[in-house]
């Protein structure tokens, strides 16, 4: 059975906005994606005014995180979303910082860490003291990971030894009672 769907969809890189149709059917067991484009135009950039902005519900749903979890990031001073009345109101700003905590904490780093390499940035509006600070996090986390995978082989090399006891003792026929 042959299912079609149309959708309208817009592609964005920088500079350019390219609209396009996307066809999607299943076909025999495979689903089969045809895209279409149809207009290419060019972007200007927004004007301060006209920045784009996030509600806290857009920026939890985009990176699978809780308003919780975002409102935690600000308590703890890693965003500081402007205020629309009692309203949280994101910018660019936030979104790349919450993507920066994501990355950090997949990496291993705590908040604090991940707070300074932000807090680095901010101060001195540049990368390269970052960049410095960052390949020092980045070694003592290395360090401390092959320190644990150290300790996890030794681990399993005493449960290898204990497993092989038990199973000679098995085939011995001991039953556990002498």
């Amino acid at each position: 059975m042959r299912r079609l769907v149309r959708r309208s969809i817009v592609f964005q890189s920088p500079g350019h906005v390219k609209l396009g149709l996307l066809f999607i059917h299943h076909d025999y067991g495979m689903l089969v994606l045809h895209v279409r484009s149809f207009c290419t135009a060019a972007m200007t950039s927004a004007s301060p005014s006209e920045q784009v902005t996030y509600s806290i519900s857009e920026l939890a749903k985009e990176f699978a995180l809780t308003t919780r979890a975002i409102r935690f990031y600000e308590g703890e001073g890693l965003l500081s979303p402007q205020r629309a009345g009692q309203r949280r109101v994101y910018a660019e700003r936030e979104r790349v910082r919450i993507k920066l905590i994501l990355r950090g904490k997949r990496l291993g780093l705590s908040l604090s860490d991940i707070r300074e390499l932000l807090d680095l940035y901010q101060a001195t509006r540049g990368e390269r003291a970052q960049l410095v600070k960052f390949l020092q996090v980045l070694a003592e986390r290395r360090a401390m990971l092959n320190q644990q995978k150290e300790d996890i082989a030794i681990v399993l090399t005493e449960i290898d030894a204990l497993e092989r006891q038990c199973r000679k003792r098995l085939r011995a026929g001991t039953n556990g009672n002498a």
